[in-house]
């Protein structure tokens, strides 16, 4: 079977299981958020999630069940976003008390959105790497600090930093595009 022809089978399997499927996953979504647009878009993102990984659908003989078990992770990652996010604004509220120049909701917003897209970035880097620039960026530690507590040398701090600024930078550019 020729790669096109194998495309063509996956594309028709995804549409059959969007057509056959959305309604009642929309459904069943409404009835445990109680909200219609959360719903919808958890909805979605469960079928954006299903044609992002390849080979999803192989083997599936349950669909409805292989929706919900989606739906149910995407649901759990929704819902540890929502307290961190929780979290970081309850310090934030806490901490406002005690500085004069607490920041707007639209900095801490802006903020929050800088904090996501940069673990997303990094994400896509070494162990090491993350590492070495959450010391250094976000604790403010030397490189040579830096390289004494993750056991390499400076010179291998650079390269980790490198690594994850043009992470960082190509996954800014991403969205831009």
């Amino acid at each position: 079977m020729s790669i096109a022809v194998a495309q063509c089978a996956l594309q028709q399997e995804l549409q059959q299981l969007y057509s056959s499927h959305h309604g009642w996953l929309y459904g069943w979504l409404r009835k445990k958020l109680g909200c219609p647009h959360h719903a919808a878009d958890l909805a979605q993102d469960t079928f954006v999630r299903i044609v992002a990984s390849r080979d999803a659908l192989l083997g599936v003989r349950a669909p409805r069940a292989f929706l919900t078990t989606t739906a149910k992770r995407l649901m759990l990652d929704r819902a540890r976003r929502q307290l961190i996010e929780q979290a970081y604004l309850a310090e934030l509220a806490a901490t406002a008390d005690a500085n004069a120049g607490f920041p707007s909701p639209e900095e801490i917003l802006i903020a929050l959105q800088a904090l996501e897209q940069i673990g997303a970035a990094l994400r896509g880097v070494s162990a090491k790497a993350r590492q070495a620039f959450m010391l250094h960026y976000l604790d403010g530690q030397t490189h040579a600090a830096v390289a004494v507590q993750l056991g390499v040398s400076t010179k291998m701090v650079q390269k980790y930093l490198v690594q994850a600024l043009l992470r960082c930078h190509q996954a800014l550019a991403g969205e831009g595009a």
